[in-house]
């Protein structure tokens, strides 16, 4: 009987890794023929945030990495085996380059404000783009010879010591004209504690109804207008490293993205309203229940704040 427990076992095993076996891969949405490409993304549980066909902002900041990927065949003239497959690389770096390029120029700063509005005007933002495109990271790299084509992966942090926010963040705030033109600068929300049946260490924003996007600088407001939350309330290195805050499409993920910066007990509030599309608005009671815990634990400074997108 225990014999034919075991084999049992054993076939259920190899039934259950056979299914396994089967599962088609996670569509990355790079060719099949660049099997090192999709076996890096996979693993890293990573996503091309920008190609030829589009851009996908908010998934960069749900993965805090913005990945780019370029293309490229070897000139027609060039016949050396060895030299197509060096050219065709080298061509694929510099298209994920200026693939990088165009999808910087197209990340929203602060409301409707984008940085190729900023390029235009302020050096200090045009200084910073051009130098993160230059310091983006080569993650991968493949050639195909029965395509004759190859790929590049190009990967550059959103946050963190030289990543794309961190490197604005501290260029805007060192420069008092930028800040102002931006319109960073609003009325902070001020009110007397309120009663609130628990001691939170975070805050929860529920914008899933809301025609809200992630931004390098996302604020919640009043229905006054008076500003509840904003860089300002965040520590400079936190803010660097970290950003805003976390960005998840549920609930749940929110809860497990803050229980990652140590947040046990958060606050979970529905935004009823934007004042732009990276603004979120919240009713003047939940502001006062928000405003009173953050007194107590002072979450607001470790930007332990997660966004719930539609």
């Amino acid at each position: 009987m225990k014999k034919t427990f075991v084999l049992i076992l054993m076939f259920l095993l190899g039934f259950t890794g056979f299914l396994y076996a089967q599962q088609p891969p996670v569509d990355t949405g790079i060719d099949s023929a660049f099997v090192t490409a999709n076996e890096w993304l996979n693993k890293n549980n990573l996503t091309i945030t920008g190609s030829a066909a589009g851009a996908n902002y908010e998934q960069a900041f749900i993965q805090d990495a913005i990945l780019v990927v370029g293309e490229a065949v070897a000139p027609a003239h060039i016949t050396h085996p060895a030299q197509r497959e060096i050219m065709a690389k080298r061509g694929a770096v510099v298209m994920a380059q200026r693939q990088l390029a165009e999808i910087l120029n197209g990340f929203a700063i602060v409301g409707d404000t984008l940085v190729k509005d900023g390029m235009t005007q302020y050096d200090v933002v045009r200084s910073a783009v051009a130098g993160l495109v230059k310091g983006a990271q080569v993650v991968v790299q493949e050639y195909n010879k029965e395509k004759d084509m190859a790929i590049a992966i190009l990967k550059l942090g959103m946050h963190g010591p030289k990543s794309f926010a961190g490197t604005l963040y501290e260029k805007m705030f060192s420069d008092p004209n930028l800040k102002k033109e931006l319109k960073i600068d609003k009325p902070a929300f001020k009110v007397k504690p309120v009663p609130i049946d628990d001691k939170y260490d975070g805050l929860i924003i529920d914008a899933s109804e809301q025609n809200f996007r992630p931004a390098l600088i996302n604020r919640i407001f009043t229905e006054k207008g008076e500003v509840l939350y904003d860089p300002a309330k965040i520590s400079q290195k936190v803010l660097v490293e970290q950003g805003c805050g976390e960005y998840t499409n549920s609930v749940d993920k929110a809860r497990a993205a803050l229980a990652s910066r140590g947040v046990n007990n958060p606050m979970i509030v529905k935004a009823i309203g934007t004042v732009s599309p990276s603004d979120l608005q919240v009713s003047v009671e939940d502001a006062s229940k928000i405003y009173t815990a953050n007194q107590k634990t002072g979450f607001f400074a470790a930007a332990k704040v997660a966004f719930v997108l539609k």
